[in-house]
């Protein structure tokens, strides 16, 4: 609580943030507000008291906008800015001819223009005239954020982890295809190997006999042992392997001959569809582990190779979680990182009601996911992340058994036993993957390694804040972010002016998520000051 005034932190928070967004946006100013699509763009000049004062549609590419924005500035006003939805990477160009121009440029996130349409006469009328009305109110309304500005290395680190979750996609495509295809075409085939889709000599072995056979493997069965085994060994290179294993061989070539659950009609046909994925699904692989590559050397230029250092985290792991982050230092706390993925807490409670609390969802759905698959193998080979999850675990376990001592049954009440222990399991998985935006902000933001006792809280972090990250400053709004800065309530607290800190109250758009992705009491209370008694207060936590 703030001293004598009741305000939080929260509040104060949230004033700045809208200081410096009225900095950008004064009251005596005017707002373009841009609705971008391919060819044609609207374009409205709107006052603060939301009176259109000009409008026009021209028909020109997005990069071409520069003429129109200029004659959209309106005189008498001391201030114009721009406003836009980040749709594409349209807004890019807006961007640019906003830094060019000395104009400020606010965004409105799409969801937030979603649920707009439809409170301004409750249906859901969308025209690109409109629409760049709405825009405009609601920048001036302050439902905006400022935008990122990106320097070379790290968009590129951003559009690298953006082509790697397309080949997973692609990739996965591929493997879901060739299992379909050889359920029908060669049955006993994936049972030569426990993963067969992990392994490279039968991915090897497929490719050779499937573009071999013309449809009939028995026929390669012919051939021996020994020869196939050297025509698995030459196509193992180009899956980046070095050299088969005898035994995966042995169970393909003893699987040439089965024609057990065949459908004759259509084998060779989908042996040659399988033929044909393989191919895709090979090149796929390359591309992805050039891009891994890539990754890499962008993380090692960005000086964050040590996040590496997380047992259980590689260092393409720790690229894609940057690719979808940004910069961590760019937020004000770890809880804003935490924000921004959508896996803060969303609480359900009004007067006497207490419901549930979920994850919000409202981050990048991008980010979500990549923690989530990073994740896993934390939870097995790092020991601070292992010992976390158990104890949650055993906290919920036991909480769930004191609650049901007084009930016993079967069937239905067993089953909901069942999942609801799994839906336990889940929202201690979230509560590790915040953890982990956690230790990744506080390493990049002190510029530390990784040390285990700092990360469960046993020991204080030595280092002091790293220098934050700050875009260059334009020459518009350096006098505004300086006068804003004295009228902000820092409260004993530093006021931060970055136009970042926006980030957490835009996190992203509305991304269906998973329902059993639930958080934990663990993770309410996350943001609460810890209570120290005697001891020191870590001051670099997870």
């Amino acid at each position: 609580m703030g001293k004598g005034s009741g305000t939080t932190r929260v509040d104060r928070r949230r004033d700045a943030r809208r200081e410096r967004l009225r900095g950008l946006l004064p009251r005596d100013g005017a707002v373009i507000g841009i609705d971008l699509r391919d060819e044609k763009q609207a374009i409205a000049v709107v006052d603060h008291d939301v009176r259109v004062l000009a409008r026009k549609t021209v028909r020109v590419k997005a990069f071409r906008l520069g003429e129109a924005v200029a004659q959209a500035r309106v005189r008498g006003f001391t201030a114009v800015a721009v406003a836009c939805e980040p749709t594409g990477p349209r807004w890019l160009q807006v961007q640019r001819l906003c830094a060019e121009r000395e104009l400020p440029l606010v965004c409105i996130q799409p969801l937030v223009s979603h649920i707009a349409r439809q409170q301004q006469d409750y249906t859901t009328h969308k025209t690109d005239e409109c629409d760049c009305v709405m825009i405009a109110r609601l920048a001036i309304e302050l439902h905006c954020y400022i935008p990122e500005e990106l320097d070379e290395a790290w968009a590129q680190l951003r559009h690298l982890g953006r082509r790697r979750a397309q080949l997973i996609t692609s990739a996965t495509a591929s493997v879901q295809r060739v299992r379909d295809f050889l359920s029908v075409a060669w049955p006993v085939a994936p049972e030569a190997c426990a993963r067969p889709f992990d392994s490279v000599t039968w991915l090897a072995a497929m490719q050779v006999v499937t573009s071999r056979c013309g449809g009939r493997p028995e026929k390669l069965a012919a051939i021996g042992l020994a020869e196939f085994t050297a025509l698995v060994r030459q196509a193992v290179a180009g899956w980046g392997g070095q050299r088969p294993a005898s035994l995966v061989c042995r169970a393909v070539f003893a699987a040439l001959a089965s024609t057990e659950g065949v459908v004759v009609s259509h084998r060779r046909a989908l042996l040659r569809r399988c033929a044909d994925e393989l191919g895709d699904l090979q090149r796929t692989r390359a591309q992805l582990r050039a891009v891994e590559a890539d990754m890499v050397a962008v993380l090692g230029e960005l000086g964050l190779s040590r996040l590496a250092d997380i047992p259980g985290l590689t260092a393409v792991g720790a690229a894609a979680i940057l690719a979808e982050t940004g910069d961590p230092r760019r937020y004000d706390s770890s809880s804003s990182l935490a924000r921004h993925a959508g896996l803060s807490p969303s609480g359900n409670a009004s007067g006497a009601f207490e419901g549930q609390a979920r994850i919000s969802r409202r981050g990048r759905p991008g980010l979500r996911l990549t923690v989530w698959r990073a994740i896993w193998p934390l939870l097995i080979h790092n020991s601070v992340m292992a010992a976390k999850y158990a104890a949650m675990i055993a906290a919920a376990d036991a909480a769930a058994a004191q609650a049901a001592q007084a009930q016993s049954g079967t069937g239905s009440r067993q089953a909901s036993a069942a999942a609801a222990a799994q839906a336990r399991r889940a929202r201690a998985r979230v509560a590790c993957a915040a953890s982990l935006l956690r230790w990744i902000y506080s390493m990049a933001d002190c510029d530390a390694g990784w040390d285990p006792d700092v990360a469960s809280g046993a020991a204080s972090c030595q280092h002091a804040p790293a220098a934050r990250r700050r875009p260059p400053e334009q020459s518009f709004a350096a006098s505004i972010r300086t006068g804003a800065l004295d009228l902000l309530p820092d409260g004993g607290e530093r006021a931060r002016i970055r136009p970042e800190d926006h980030l957490a109250d835009n996190p992203g758009q509305l991304s269906p998520g998973r329902p059993d992705l639930l958080t934990s009491p663990v993770e309410r209370c996350r943001s609460r000051p810890a209570r120290t008694r005697g001891r020191a207060q870590p001051a670099c936590t997870t």
